[in-house]
């Protein structure tokens, strides 16, 4: 008898044999989950629109267009560098990856945060490599103008590598 009154008093507890609600629809979970996406997303792509407009001098478009063929260069290299850590290399390797995609998180026709997102990106992604494998990787595999080197140090989160 007291088995008993355990058993059922351990199901009130979870909640076995209520009626309380109806269970809710798998349609129901997945509209709320890509609602909530969504809501992050527009929220996510109004503060990048709000910091493109607030610090115009980062990088345009045109001067990104120019140096993309460089970093494409630069990130490739450091990729394939044995004295870059593994995981920063893994992180470069998935960078050139999104960077090749033929679509994007933003779409590149979006006015001022079209391109942003991009550089966003790279700027993340380089701070991290920089951090793990010191400005010096940086200058040493950089192939492009020292303007252009100057242009993604500061990207990087670093005032000036010994090569610029």
């Amino acid at each position: 008898m007291a088995g008993t009154a355990c058993g059922e008093a351990a199901a009130a507890a979870h909640g076995a044999g209520t009626t309380g609600g109806d269970p809710v629809q798998w349609w129901e979970l997945t509209l709320g989950v890509v609602g909530g996406i969504l809501l992050v997303y527009a929220v996510l792509l109004g503060l990048l629109w709000r910091y493109a407009r607030a610090h115009p001098d980062t990088v345009q478009a045109r001067d990104a267009l120019r140096l993309l063929p460089d970093l494409l260069r630069l990130l490739r290299s450091l990729a394939a560098d044995p004295t870059v850590p593994r995981r920063s290399r893994v992180w470069l390797v998935l960078l050139l990856a999104y960077l090749l995609m033929p679509f994007d998180l933003v779409p590149d026709m979006i006015p001022v945060i079209g391109y942003a997102d991009d550089v966003v990106v790279v700027a993340l992604v380089l701070r991290a490599v920089v951090g793990a494998a010191g400005p010096d990787a940086l200058a040493r595999h950089w192939s492009g103008t020292p303007q252009g080197l100057a242009l993604i140090a500061r990207l990087a989160g670093i005032a000036s590598p010994s090569g610029a």
